[in-house]
């Protein structure tokens, strides 16, 4: 299939279920479970260790129903407000946070992070954190100016985003632009966390293929630096897995904080 006919996750939409199971479930931890759930769930303790990314509010702007990477900034925020492009995505969160039949499992999640802080005793205390937090979950418009209309968001003290940027993103210049939007719902001095895939083409769900931004780390860093961030900490790791299901070479962790 040539990449022009590829579809685009914020327009086409997907089976959300089904890229959570093949990726992030405890069945896809053996093929994809160091790259997509240790990987950043290490990463993410890292960073919150280290003291200075805490606050009121926290902005979650990640692809599909995604949660895992929520369990470790829940014990540095009040406010956990989550941001979906499409009502499917919301509807799949909403139905784990009120614990519905039918919700995803995200235990074996909540389970390394508890382990990462040898608190193994404490799974139903985390998952508890992570769903009094995480109480507002908001549809948006990335098209939009307040991408949030008609609801004018408080300013956040961190941003989280996991992997949207690279599925929303045509070119350079959408990902730079869609960069200044989640930049804008940032206090002075607020962190943005990313967790993005490098040199990706594209990601298949079920039988369609969808679009990935092929970026390298040249191009990431000039771009933060360019919206006025200062580069914190920049993990890459390389791909440990072999499957057709995407085919991007390396992850990308980077917390950086939002010059005054």
């Amino acid at each position: 299939m040539d990449s022009s006919s590829h579809k685009f996750y914020h327009v086409h939409g997907y089976d959300t279920r089904e890229y959570q199971e093949k990726l992030f479930s405890d069945k896809a931890r053996s093929i994809f479970g160091e790259d997509t759930l240790i990987f950043p769930i290490e990463q993410l303790k890292k960073t919150f260790q280290l003291g200075h990314i805490k606050g009121d509010i926290l902005i979650d702007l990640s692809k599909g129903s995604l949660i895992h990477h929520l369990y470790a900034a829940c014990e540095f925020f009040k406010h956990i407000i989550v941001l979906k492009i499409k009502d499917r995505c919301i509807m799949e969160l909403k139905r784990w946070v009120d614990r519905r039949t039918g919700a995803f499992d995200w235990c074996h999640a909540a389970q390394l992070h508890v382990d990462l802080e040898g608190k193994s005793d404490q799974l139903e205390d985390k998952e508890g954190k992570v769903r009094s937090a995480l109480q507002h979950v908001v549809k948006c418009d990335l098209q939009k100016e307040n991408m949030t209309e008609p609801i004018d968001l408080p300013l956040a003290d961190c941003i989280i985003s996991v992997v949207l940027l690279d599925y929303i993103s045509k070119d350079q210049d959408d990902y730079i632009r869609y960069l200044r939007k989640f930049s804008k719902l940032l206090k002075p001095g607020g962190h943005l966390i990313l967790i993005g895939v490098l040199d990706a083409t594209y990601l298949t769900v079920g039988k369609d293929k969808f679009h990935v931004f092929n970026y390298n780390e040249e191009f990431v860093r000039k771009a933060l630096v360019g919206e006025g961030f200062v580069i914190d900490r920049w993990e890459v790791k390389k791909r440990t897995n072999v499957s057709d299901l995407i085919d991007y070479k390396a992850l990308i962790f980077i917390a950086a904080h939002k010059e005054k």
